[in-house]
Order: structure tokens, then C-alpha cells, then sequence
């Protein structure tokens, strides 16, 4: 996620909780020629309905006309552009950590303590860690710990709210 020609857009948008409606938006950016940096989709208290919050390399006028093409879709219900001043974004990285040397160890959890994560699981070779925090927080704590040896990762895709009390 790191290197980017522009700022990320960020869009959340309320659709039908059905099987191929996932393959319809992400067919609207594969179309247009954009990567999707991101993508978390979850149900809401109503399961007859998911939200997806989808994060793109796109400048203004793009994400205006992506809006509007993804608004005319049947399964989406309400789509918001978010301000990202005030949005509240958080993603989860799951990380898996080569510590055979001791101060290898030593400094994974230093690292994984200052970024407030959680040790998941400790052996004599390896450490799994759980990491949460704004999307540029987790690029970071992956440059840190990227001398110690990063045997395996996963990130879950940036979820966000407004502040206040707009809603979606």
C-alpha cells in the first residue's frame, strides 16, 4: 500500500446482503481501470444488508463519476464519498514474525507493545501478532519490523465511520 500517486478516495456504501453484488462492484472499478487498494464488506444489524467501504487511487472528479455509476446500481442502496477529516479508519493486520535470534524477539515485541497489539501466539521460531491502527500506522509498523523477517501476513482492508452524527 505504500508508494501512491495520489491520495487514497474512500467511499462506504450500504447494498442487498446477496451473492453477487460483490462481483458487481468491483467489475464497476476493474472496468474503469482501477485497482482497489482495499475492500472490507460485512453485514449490518439488518443482515438483509452489507456494508462495503472500498478504498481506490482516484482523484476527485473519478471517484465523483464512480459515485454516480455505483449509485445507479439496483443492489446499492446508499453510497457516501468519506471525508477523510472526518473519518475514523482502522484496518487489522495479522503478522507473523521469525524470531530465532533473541534479540530478534526482543525487538518483535517491543515493536508489536509500541503499536499496543496483541501477542496471538509464541513458539521457539516464530511470533503472531494482531494489529490495529490507521492504514499508514500498519506501513509503518511492516517497515519496522521488516529487518526482523516478516514470515507471513494478512491485512482485513481499511473499515470506516464518520464522526458525528452523520450516518450512512
Amino acid at each position: 500500500m505504500g508508494g501512491r500517486l495520489m491520495p487514497l478516495s474512500t467511499v462506504a456504501f450500504l447494498v442487498e446482503n446477496q451473492p453477487g453484488v460483490l462481483f458487481k462492484v468491483s467489475n464497476l472499478f476493474r472496468r474503469r481501470g482501477f485497482n482497489i487498494e482495499s475492500i472490507a464488506v460485512g453485514a449490518v444489524e439488518d443482515t438483509r444488508y452489507a456494508r462495503m467501504t472500498i478504498s481506490v487511487d482516484a482523484d476527485t472528479k473519478t471517484m465523483n463519476n464512480m459515485v454516480d455509476q455505483l449509485d445507479k446500481m439496483v443492489e446499492v442502496i446508499k453510497i457516501k464519498r468519506l471525508d477523510p477529516l472526518r473519518t475514523i479508519m482502522r484496518e487489522l493486520l495479522l503478522v507473523k514474525l521469525s524470531t530465532n535470534d533473541p534479540m530478534a524477539r526482543e525487538d518483535a515485541l517491543r515493536y508489536i507493545n509500541n503499536q499496543h497489539g496483541l501477542v496471538l501466539d509464541i513458539d521457539e521460531e516464530n511470533i503472531m501478532a494482531e494489529v490495529t491502527g490507521e492504514p499508514g500506522e500498519l506501513d509503518q509498523f511492516l517497515e519496522y519490523v521488516k529487518s526482523i523477517g516478516i514470515v507471513e501476513m494478512s491485512r482485513t482492508g481499511i473499515t470506516a465511520l464518520e464522526k458525528g452524527r452523520l450516518q450512512l
